[in-house]
């Protein structure tokens, strides 16, 4: 197994708000990657005195302990209790009933010599590659089909956060865990798999450099630094262009890449 991931934050002046880890399979036990894209809040009162790093590290490290200590667990489970960990940790010092209480996107894949598990909660992306090179992303859309006119309003967006016709994201329930999209892949069907915050997955989605496939081969070929140099390089090149297809010039970008199957498999 060979595995590479990569973090940049969006500005020198802010804290990286993602997390992303990938661990290794150890014996008796598989691996597993973690991805987390922190929330950014709008200026003003979001009921935490932690912040969003600190929630994504948080969460991000009960995820990775998690995936590793319960492997009698599925992936939902796993997030459910996660997210409990992680508010009962500041439930006496912050109001985890905000509609802003800190919350992330989440991408979470485990694997052993049998079957690879995935769960996708909000727009962050995984990618699961077949030995014959074929790409699947699982998405999930439910950000995708809110109007940009309601996303522009903090306080439309905000009736629509983690509620039914809405979009969901790990915050404080552990009851949103059952919202994410979930499946499980043959081992054998699946020869590299890799995990993308928007500010990395911007390379397909917003840039159209190239498609999944494309951006696979740019993980495998260059690593997970190389995607996110590609995205920081089209991004200054569109500053410089008048481009104004983003609310943000940079994001925070983060990658995981893991190759299961040797490329020849």
């Amino acid at each position: 197994m060979r595995s590479d991931v990569a973090s940049l934050p969006g500005s020198p002046e802010r804290p990286n708000e993602d997390w992303v880890a990938a661990t290794p399979p150890t014996p008796g036990r598989g691996g597993a990657v973690v991805l987390l894209d922190g929330v950014t809040p709008p200026a003003g009162d979001d009921g935490c005195v932690h912040g969003v790093p600190w929630f994504t590290a948080q969460l991000g490290g009960a995820l990775t302990e998690l995936s590793a200590s319960r492997t009698d667990m599925p992936l939902p489970g796993i997030l459910s209790l996660a997210i409990r960990r992680t508010a009962d940790a500041h439930r006496d010092t912050c109001d985890l009933s905000h509609v802003r209480t800190p919350q992330a996107t989440v991408v979470l894949a485990r694997w052993d010599e049998v079957s690879v598990e995935h769960l996708v909660l909000s727009d962050s992306v995984l990618l699961l590659e077949s030995p014959d090179g074929a790409v699947r992303a699982v998405l999930d859309d439910r950000l995708d089909r809110v109007p940009d006119e309601i996303l522009r309003s903090l306080a439309a967006t905000d009736r629509l956060r983690n509620r039914e016709g809405g979009f969901f994201t790990a915050a404080a329930d552990p009851a949103v865990a059952a919202r994410a999209v979930t499946g499980t892949t043959p081992r054998a069907e699946v020869r590299s798999l890799a995990a993308l915050t928007d500010g990395a997955s911007r390379w397909v989605e917003l840039f159209t450099e190239g498609d999944w496939t494309d951006c696979l081969t740019v993980l495998r070929e260059e690593g997970a630094p190389g995607l996110l140099n590609r995205v920081r390089t089209l991004e200054t090149a569109d500053e410089r262009a008048g481009g104004i297809r983003r609310w943000k010039l940079h994001d925070d970008a983060s990658a995981a890449f893991v190759e299961l199957l040797s490329p020849r498999t």
